[in-house]
């Protein structure tokens, strides 16, 4: 026994390190003064809202002793009292919800802001996702997108409303303890033939009354909190599954795939429909014993404090005022059987924002293994080690080296590390260690280019501003990689990674380069969805402009043509078995073409 306590003692404590973890920096932050003030004035109104309880409970036993008594003087001027009290009521709960409501919202503001902050910067969004497919890091978070948008407004907004009516809870029964004190008397009882009195009765009846329901509640409620944190993951990957199937509509529609999407689909709807039928049930269960938990305390202090009333020891009011007190008495000791469903969330919620912050963390504080210069002259790699996120390594001790003037074709088997050669040059790899020297401004193209909705301009630019070209310059990129119909389309708006082909993206993408004029580039199957002509005309303007630019190209590409467009051929070879190359999967062989 002693030690479930403690285990549980110590779980608490780490929940509480956690919760203070991700509040913390927003309290320190450059808002720190507005958010501190807001949060007193928080804190001020809730201590106001409990003394305008304390006025109220008072009112009862006036109110009521003057309707006994039959004081219509008495009776008219508490009238005109009660509606002072429920003005400054009203009053003080609407500007409780205001505030509280501001500062979740600027809080939320901090923390989203921080986070995509902290995901977007190196790579980190990147190399969290490689994570999760790594056989050594299974904990690597899920959803990102769900943690930054729902978990985190659920956490500022259960922390706020959680922890205000915990405050509040305390004051109450601080404030109201003392009334019910003086108000419930003793009770006498004898035993073994002695006589005893229990001064104070009520305080302890509600004291055990609810010690009694938070211990069931804690039972019942328990294993809400993995459920819900379960709950959060299977709606996540819902969601994030019915926005793949948007995303590649067309390629599912062409494979007719749709079966297979719904199959898909239906499975991960399963999960979160089996999972909230569990959640559902142990809410029923928690929810059954909370409404008769709640039901028999409004006639519990009746029934304890009805004798003293019939025998004339105290009056009506003093009968209402014992009920009023001993109400808010069990209602503050009741606070976690009450709230227990919401805590069971923001357990939950909290656990998922502190896996993903520690991965981002962990990600800021990993030493990089790869020694990279994005200011050398040329393309040089010393004793390069290139591996799987699982560890396999498929390429060992590489000593490459491209010189301005030159141009590389890499090919391969599929799956041979082409790509993931070109990602450690570009510095995105992690997996990778050794040494690497690449140009400044070098740029590399992905086989599939990213196109940003909105305008056609902006998608041409990317990332750079639009504003850094002329409408000229942009108009002929377009001329120049064969996209002529689209230069008179710079301002329209649209999701062009839905609108264009595949060829007509790679075409847009190699806009871009035209437009950019790099010295150095680095394509990976730039031209697979185009037609032979088209392929040969733009490589060849490609190859021109780096040419002038003093620079030099690497390409992956497995149409024999594109060889035309190169000097050199840099060829991945499967390792024979037992070949010495560092356990490696792959050789490079180099040759002129």
């Amino acid at each position: 026994m002693s030690l479930s306590v403690t285990a549980r003692a110590a779980t608490f404590a780490q929940v509480v390190k956690r919760v203070f973890a991700l509040a913390a920096p927003y309290f320190r932050s450059e808002e720190k003064w507005r958010a501190r003030a807001m949060l007193l004035g928080i804190v001020a109104l809730n201590l106001f809202y409990v003394y305008v309880a304390v006025l109220g409970n008072q009112w009862y036993g006036r109110f009521y002793d003057a309707l006994q008594n039959k004081d219509s003087a008495v009776f008219w001027r508490e009238v005109g009292v009660f509606g002072w009290i429920a003005f400054a009521n009203i009053a003080v709960q609407v500007l409780k919800f205001y505030v509280t409501q501001l500062l979740q919202l600027r809080w939320r503001t901090w923390m989203t802001r921080d986070y995509l902050s902290r995901w977007m910067s190196d790579r980190t969004f990147y190399h969290l996702e490689l994570a999760r497919y790594a056989n050594n890091d299974g904990q690597a978070p899920d959803n990102p997108d769900q943690r930054i948008q729902e978990d985190m407004q659920l956490f500022t907004d259960y922390t706020m409303t959680l922890s205000m009516g915990l405050l509040n809870a305390v004051v109450t029964l601080v404030s109201f303890v003392g009334i019910l004190w003086a108000l419930s008397g003793s009770f006498a009882f004898s035993m073994g033939g002695s006589s005893y009195q229990i001064a104070g009765a009520m305080v302890w009846l509600a004291v055990a009354y609810c010690v009694v329901g938070t211990v069931i509640t804690h039972f019942i409620g328990r294993p809400l909190i993995g459920t819900n944190f379960r709950q959060q993951r299977f709606e996540a990957d819902f969601r994030h599954h019915l926005v793949r199937v948007r995303e590649y509509s067309e390629a599912i529609a062409l494979d007719k795939g749709e079966k297979v999407e719904h199959g898909q689909l239906d499975l991960r709807f399963g999960s979160v429909l089996r999972n909230y039928l569990v959640l559902i049930k142990q809410q029923k269960n928690l929810i059954t014993f909370t409404s008769f938990f709640g039901q028999a305390a409004v006639i519990f202090p009746f029934l304890v404090a009805a004798p003293r009333f019939f025998s004339g020891a105290i009056q009506l009011g003093q009968l209402m005022q014992i009920s009023s007190a001993f109400g808010k008495v069990q209602d503050s000791l009741s606070w976690f059987v009450d709230n227990y469903d919401r805590v069971a969330v923001w357990r939950a919620t909290t656990d998922r924002l502190t896996s993903f912050d520690d991965a981002m963390r962990a990600h800021a504080a990993r030493s990089q293994s790869l020694e990279r210069d994005g200011t050398a002259p040329a393309l040089q790699t010393g004793d390069l080690t290139v591996a799987l996120p699982n560890g396999t390594s498929l390429l060992a001790g590489a000593a490459l080296a491209v010189q301005p003037g030159d141009s590389v074709l890499l090919q391969g088997p599929s799956g041979s590390g082409k790509s993931t050669l070109f990602r450690t040059f570009a510095g995105i790899w992690p997996f990778a260690r050794g040494h690497v020297k690449v140009p400044e401004g070098a740029v590399f193209m992905p086989q599939r280019p990213y196109v940003p909705d909105g305008t056609l301009r902006n998608a041409l630019a990317y990332p750079q501003p639009a504003a850094n070209y002329s409408d000229a310059e942009l108009r002929q990129a377009l001329v120049d990689a064969l996209l002529p119909d689209l230069a008179s389309r710079l301002d329209d708006s649209d999701a062009w990674s839905q609108k264009l082909s595949g060829g007509e993206q790679q075409r847009l993408s190699i806009a871009r380069v035209l437009l950019k004029k790099p010295s150095w580039l680095f394509a990976d199957e730039i031209t697979s969805a185009l037609d032979a002509e088209a392929e040969g005309v733009l490589y060849k303007r490609l190859s021109d402009r780096v040419k002038a630019a003093g620079g030099a190209m690497v390409s992956i590409a497995h149409r024999a043509a594109v060889g035309d467009f190169h000097n050199q051929r840099w060829t991945l070879v499967p390792q024979l078995e037992g070949a010495p190359a560092g356990g490696a999967r792959y050789r490079l062989e180099t040759a002129a073409t």
